[in-house]
């Protein structure tokens, strides 16, 4: 069975263009280096899981007719993941039913800290309900079915921070890391498609730069690797031509496939 995923976003955390930046990227009329806040749509055996919802999602759905998920996944609970998870409300009002959401149980603390209006029940004083029903994943790896998909999941620490990684079929999306333990590659055994935060040339303290990328992906055994989370020090065009073949810059709009056994 083929799987589908769409970038909504593929930019790092400032999105680009960078508010007040006059660099040759943000002020570039190519829209490969417009790119929104990192995000991806599955759509595999007719369920579309979104992953993370950053403070773009709103511009994101307007942008990609994204009128209905069934389900999220999130990675972690930095702004640039979730800052967008409030707009998400308006799909629960429309189907009235509470949207599944697939997380951490360190993720749904923080969330439930900073959007404990999505947790309060309805009473005759307000139409708010509980928005969500959120699946906590208490092991740091193993595989879960959300939503009659089967999803495999890992972890990892950014600084302080728990960030997931999932593995649906044979594609796999790991975002913000820089630190892992090797056990990571056997959660990632036999996938072909690999989507990885890279934030740019240059040394980062806290992600993958895309020389510490490509080579996480050379010991796995996807044979084709997309870049994402991509800082504003990275032009599309000029920066395509220094990768492998197989290895592309992910752009915001991009659909890719995978294969998925049920």
């Amino acid at each position: 069975m083929k799987g589908s995923a769409l970038f909504l976003g593929t930019g790092a955390s400032t999105g680009i263009p960078v508010i007040g930046c006059k660099c040759s990227v943000c002020t570039s009329s190519n829209q490969k280096n417009i790119r929104m806040r990192p995000s991806v749509l599955l759509e595999v055996n007719k369920k579309k899981l979104l992953i993370d919802a950053g403070p773009d999602f709103r511009s994101q759905a307007l942008k990609y007719h994204i009128n209905d998920i069934d389900g999220l996944l999130l990675t972690h609970a930095h702004y640039d993941h979730i800052g967008g998870i409030d707009d998400l409300r308006i799909l629960y009002f429309m189907k009235k039913k509470p949207i599944p959401c697939l997380l951490s149980k360190e993720c749904f603390l923080q969330i439930k800290s900073k959007y404990d209006h999505l947790f309060r029940r309805a009473t005759k004083k307000t139409s708010l309900s509980v928005q969500f029903d959120f699946c906590l994943l208490e092991d740091n790896s193993g595989i879960v079915e959300f939503e009659g998909i089967k999803i495999g999941y890992f972890s990892y620490l950014q600084g302080n921070t728990k960030v997931l990684g999932f593995r649906i079929g044979d594609i796999a999306y790991i975002t913000d890391i820089k630190d892992f333990e090797d056990s990571i590659f056997l959660k990632l055994k036999g996938i072909k498609t690999l989507i990885i935060s890279a934030l740019r040339e240059k040394e980062s303290y806290v992600q993958f730069n895309f020389n510490e990328a490509i080579s996480f992906a050379k010991k796995t055994s996807a044979k084709k690797i997309y870049l994402t989370h991509i800082a504003h020090e990275t032009a599309h065009e000029n920066d395509q031509k220094k990768f492998p073949s197989n290895v592309r810059l992910a752009f915001d709009g991009l659909m890719i496939y995978f294969d998925y056994e049920e």
